[in-house]
């Protein structure tokens, strides 16, 4: 892959300023403070909100506790996606600090998956590892790691190790020099204003005329209501990682550098308003 560390180190170290507050109608002992929190934009909720979970859980009785869950708003926030992507599908022009109420009762059965565990993040996480690698390089890269390997990113992850993680994820980002790029891109699309979860199709990062596919490319084929029929423009905002990538921006590049851990590009439609 090409070598833009400083890109990598940014992504990485992506932080949300976060307001979590407990549910109103949480039965309590005495008044619960809101709790702040940085939150890693790479990482899932309910890796990193222990704290969260052990600060408001002082002031409540044991048999007011069930699992913890998080809203935004009224929208349930679904554990097994990345935060940063929550925040720009849902939050992303709203002011700082993010809200997030708190909720340890009425869990949302029909929204929400259940996290019993750190174990059941994990099993997601290297799914989707393991899903991207398969788009990528047919399984190859990650089926010649050792379990060793596969747990160092995990935990690379886990204890926000950014070298620990890319020791290992860089051999997922390379490719034959010959081929130009990987054999397809792992992405999926987000859409508030849609039933469907997410979008998600076989798309080559090089054209059969040995081109470079744009992220402009990309949309027009898979996802042609985020820009503009006639001249391509973006009719919506378009965002990773919080930030509104150039459509002429190269899909593999992309796909080397902004994709989260688990080796997806996700990649959120904001309508904007019509003025």
């Amino acid at each position: 892959m090409t070598d833009d560390k400083d890109v990598l180190r940014d992504v990485w170290f992506g932080r949300i300023p976060t307001c979590f507050t407990l549910y109103q109608d949480e039965i309590t002992e005495r008044e619960a403070e809101p709790y702040y929190l940085l939150l890693p934009r790479i990482s899932y909720l309910t890796l990193v909100t222990d704290k969260v979970k052990k600060h408001f859980q002082k002031v409540m009785r044991q048999e007011d506790i069930s699992e913890i869950w998080f809203e935004y708003e009224g929208t349930p926030l679904k554990w097994h996606y990345p935060i940063g992507l929550l925040f720009d599908l849902l939050a992303s022009s709203s002011a700082l600090p993010w809200n997030i109420t708190v909720h340890f009762k009425g869990f949302p059965e029909k929204d929400l998956l259940h996290c019993p565990s750190k174990d059941a993040i994990e099993a997601h996480f290297m799914s989707c590892v393991k899903e991207a690698d398969a788009l990528k390089h047919k399984s190859q890269v990650i089926n010649e790691m050792q379990k060793k390997d596969h747990k160092q990113l995990w935990m690379g992850l886990h204890n926000d190790r950014f070298d620990q993680f890319w020791a290992i994820n860089r051999k997922l980002m390379e490719y034959p020099a010959e081929e130009n790029g990987f054999r397809y891109i792992p992405f999926r699309i987000y859409q508030t204003t849609t039933e469907r979860p997410f979008i998600q199709k076989l798309f080559r990062p090089v054209a059969t005329d040995g081109q470079l596919h744009t992220l402009g490319d990309l949309l027009k084929e898979v996802c042609p209501s985020a820009v503009a029929p006639e001249d391509g423009e973006k009719k919506n905002q378009v965002m990773i990682h919080g930030i509104e990538p150039m459509l002429e921006t190269p899909l593999q590049w992309l796909s080397e550098h902004l994709s989260y851990p688990d080796n997806f590009l996700h990649i959120s439609i904001i309508p904007q308003p019509v003025d």
